[in-house]
């Protein structure tokens, strides 16, 4: 039972901190600007005050336009379940690898992408087409950059993986490591929507992506796609300071290690969260006809230190 307490209070804790994040990156983002901002607490009003809103579907929608919303915030809850964010004991043990997270991403991105098409507008399959052609460049980066740090584990799984960073942190800093780290935060960047691959705030037809597959969305189902696009974030955000400074995770159930654990996380998504703020002001986006050749760097990237992991291993 320990094990279902501590996979439900991760996804509660995700849940809860998720919006809190974007909020933060709103607002080093307005400050960097010199604009007051509207406070970390905004994602949150607009959740609440689109939860109490109707939903509408287009008239040639399906069942696939309804479905979409509740799968992606499901998938997201189950991987905040099971992946190590607080603590490397899960409810279903080393069972839980990096293929089973990448599959479960892609579930999410592949049911959004087909609610897109589902409305039969030209923003919706335009959308669609260009996330899956970034979903088809990222989710192998993904596999090799974890791939990488398997070798110090001698396992794909996550937990063991982290595991092996907290009890062997002289591995980190290796050169495989830092191309690893390198390759997965330009995967995130595209998996997520944010610059230079997308930009989050723009409804320019010639440049979005994301915005473009959800443009019909309204009321409660736009309330839960932003949700777990907010989840998504902090997950991918999370895992990627975990695997590569997996410092205050837990490695049993105790309370004091989990609260210790919570408070590790919180601190360093804030870190990345205004890192990556910071980046969204000071870089541009990459035109759309140059980001598959951002990922195919980051490909090789992930691909040089998969070779260099096994080479030294």
């Amino acid at each position: 039972m320990s094990g279902w307490a501590v996979a439900v209070g991760q996804a509660l804790l995700t849940v809860v901190v998720a919006p809190l994040l974007i909020g933060w990156m709103r607002l080093v983002r307005a400050r960097m600007e010199g604009r007051a901002g509207a406070g970390i607490g905004q994602p949150w009003r607009d959740l609440r005050k689109l939860a109490g809103k109707e939903p509408i579907s287009p008239a040639d929608a399906g069942w696939l336009f309804v479905a979409a919303p509740p799968v992606l915030v499901a998938t997201s809850l189950l991987i905040a379940a099971i992946v190590p964010l607080v603590s490397t004991r899960s409810v279903v043990g080393g069972s839980v690898d990096l293929i089973a997270v990448v599959g479960l991403l892609l579930l999410g991105t592949v049911a959004l992408a087909l609610a897109a098409l589902d409305t039969g507008t030209a923003f919706g399959g335009m959308g669609a087409s260009r996330e899956m052609v970034i979903a088809a460049l990222v989710e192998p980066t993904v596999l090799l950059a974890v791939f990488a740090l398997s070798a110090r584990a001698g396992s794909t799984s996550l937990a063991a993986i982290v595991n092996a960073g907290v009890h062997h942190p002289d591995r980190l800093v290796s050169p495989a490591g830092l191309l690893a780290a390198a390759a997965l935060a330009v995967a995130i960047l595209a998996e997520t929507g944010r610059m230079p691959v997308d930009n989050p705030a723009t409804h320019l037809e010639l440049t979005m992506v994301h915005e473009a597959m959800v443009l019909e969305y309204a009321g409660r189902d736009l309330a839960l796609v932003e949700l777990a696009a907010a989840m998504r974030l902090s997950l991918l955000l999370g895992l990627l300071a975990n695997l590569f400074a997996p410092w205050g995770v837990a490695t049993g159930i105790g309370w004091v290690g989990l609260v210790i654990g919570a408070t590790a996380l919180i601190v360093k998504l804030t870190a990345l969260g205004g890192v990556l703020a910071a980046g969204e002001v000071l870089l541009a986006k990459v035109r759309l006809f140059r980001i598959p050749e951002l990922l195919a760097g980051s490909f090789v990237l992930a691909l040089l230190a998969v070779t260099a992991s096994y080479v030294l291993a």
